[in-house]
């Protein structure tokens, strides 16, 4: 492999994005007393939010919403799956879901010991996230992982999310990296793993939740230091 530059989307494969949001919707179930005066469990609340947000999350992904209308409805749809139809609510939990979430910043295990083996070998190491933009940097920040990385390519700066060509090529030329010469380490499929590989760049899929243990020709990860087999 002639790999000199490495890209890693961020949520969900060097930031724990699963894990911060949970412990952040339990302060604001708690703050909101939503159990108290709603009787749902926080269990019902938070599996009904994964899957109302991983859906958007897709639908956003393929330039079916935009941002705006996603921040508008993860909360309020989550809330309409028990009958309480409470806009005011749900704005509440958008407003302080984003201020609050950057407050966790627990990373996937194994992001450290494999930044420090990747930077050890002299490997120019940048991000490519669909996250939003003002919430992009403060994950970064305050998980410590700034200094790791040479550039960072958000989607709110190029106006379209992975798949989408536009932003691999906004962050190829951000970094001064050619196709050739780079790889994309990233946990969703459609966006990380058949966007780049679309585009026609290498792409390590981590496959956090072993959904493609039957695919045994392409670089597949479940733990991060496995890179270490690649690279």
């Amino acid at each position: 492999m002639n790999i000199r530059h490495i890209f890693f989307d961020l949520d969900n494969t060097l930031w724990d994005h699963r894990k911060n949001a949970r412990l952040t919707l339990e302060i604001l179930f708690k703050r909101y007393k939503v159990e108290e005066l709603h009787q749902i469990t926080f269990e019902d609340f938070h599996t009904a939010y994964d899957i109302v947000n991983e859906d958007l999350w897709a639908k956003i992904r393929d330039e079916e919403i935009d941002k705006e209308y996603l921040q508008k409805h993860r909360f309020y749809d989550t809330f309409l799956k028990f009958n309480i139809d409470d806009f005011e609510l749900s704005q509440k939990f958008e407003h302080h879901f984003l201020d609050e979430i950057i407050a966790f910043n627990e990373v996937v295990p194994g992001t450290f010991e494999i930044l420090d083996y990747l930077k050890a070998k002299n490997y120019p190491l940048h991000i490519i996230t669909n996250g939003f933009h003002e919430v992009t940097h403060r994950k970064i920040d305050g998980a410590k992982l700034t200094n790791y990385f040479e550039t960072v390519t958000s989607a709110d700066e190029v106006g379209v999310r992975k798949p989408n060509p536009k932003i691999f090529d906004y962050a190829l030329n951000l970094a001064n990296a050619t196709k050739e010469e780079s790889i994309l380490i990233g946990d969703d499929w459609i966006a990380d793993f058949q966007g780049a590989k679309n585009y026609g760049l290498d792409v390590i899929f981590f496959d956090v939740f072993k959904e493609k243990q039957d695919l045994k020709d392409i670089k597949r990860i479940e733990n991060l230091i496995e890179i270490e087999d690649y690279l």
